[in-house]
């Protein structure tokens, strides 16, 4: 990992981690903020960072050696970073997350901003006897990953994507000691929170405090869950934490083209974000590497849902 840090003449600092396998000196190196799948990166700061302060720091990030640098910024600042990457050799990558805003706290919310029926589903897998457990510990972040290795399988079926293919994809990006070192290291910031039905774990989500919440993996049984309403009760149960963190927003995640994704959200409260993921290349091997991926979805069938 290296860390970039600026000192700009109005007293604003500001830091972005870019992070990269290989050595310094390696022409093909590629940088990211943040890691392939690991949510969203980009700069943090003592206070926040206007057009042309991100605009100095892209064009610092541009001289660094290696092959390509890829920045994935926070949702919520998309104008901003537009108006810095303009007339730039940066080139802009369409994205779309959503983000549920917090603001006025956890009844606020609750009353307001969900829609009744997410209060409905709530309720009701309590009354279906659904207990929830929130934690770090391994037992929990284990019982999260044999869930996560059940719902890829699932995803594979859906997505017409081999079994074999999602697997093996799975394991090399989220493997099981990543949760695990996660939880080790980042315990009161990263929590495990299961529902279990009789016992037994049937779904869980895996969501990351700071002065933001995020909502980082989901997994389910799917038949075990089948309408218990489990999932509702996962992120009301996160999102009242989020609330008591003193968190400003609940950002849900990438949701891409998935129509299904952005109503799960949008169920929330939800509001879609549609930004810009930004790509500096001295060689073509992300550009290359996404429309490799695109022939390979096309020829397999593959169904973004």
């Amino acid at each position: 990992m290296q860390r970039r840090k600026y000192l700009f003449s109005d007293g604003i600092e500001a830091a972005i981690s870019l992070f990269s396998k290989g050595s310094n000196r390696n022409p093909l190196r590629i940088q990211r903020s943040p890691p392939a799948a690991w949510g969203f990166g980009g700069p943090v700061s003592t206070r926040p960072l206007g057009a042309g302060h991100l605009r100095a720091m892209l064009d610092d990030c541009a001289r660094l050696p290696g092959a390509a640098i890829q920045i994935r910024p926070n949702p919520v600042t998309a104008d901003i970073w537009a108006e810095a990457a303009a007339n730039s050799r940066w080139v802009a990558l369409p994205r779309n997350a959503h983000v549920l805003d917090l603001t006025g706290g956890f009844d606020e919310v609750w009353s307001h901003k969900f829609p009744g029926r997410i209060r409905t589903l709530a309720r009701k897998a309590e009354k279906n006897g659904i207990t929830v457990e929130t934690g770090s510990s391994a037992d929990i972040v284990t019982e999260f990953d044999a869930l996560f290795r059940l719902s890829i399988l699932r995803w594979a079926r859906k997505q017409n994507e081999f079994r074999w293919l999602a697997s093996l994809r799975g394991h090399l990006r989220d493997p099981r000691h990543k949760f695990l070192e996660m939880a080790r290291l980042c315990a009161d910031l990263m929590r495990v929170t299961i529902a279990r039905k009789d016992g037994k774990a049937i779904a869980g989500i895996v969501v990351l405090y700071g002065r933001n919440a995020h909502y980082t993996r989901g997994a389910m049984d799917e038949q075990a869950v089948g309408n218990s309403g489990a999932n509702a009760l996962l992120h009301v149960t996160a999102i009242r934490e989020a609330c008591e963190r003193q968190c400003r927003m609940y950002h849900m995640g990438e949701s891409g083209a998935s129509t299904s994704l952005a109503a799960f959200k949008t169920q929330f409260g939800a509001v879609g974000y549609p930004y810009a993921e930004f790509r500096h290349e001295r060689l073509p091997i992300l550009s290359a590497d996404q429309k490799l991926r695109a022939i390979a979805k096309r020829v397999i069938g593959f169904r973004d849902v």
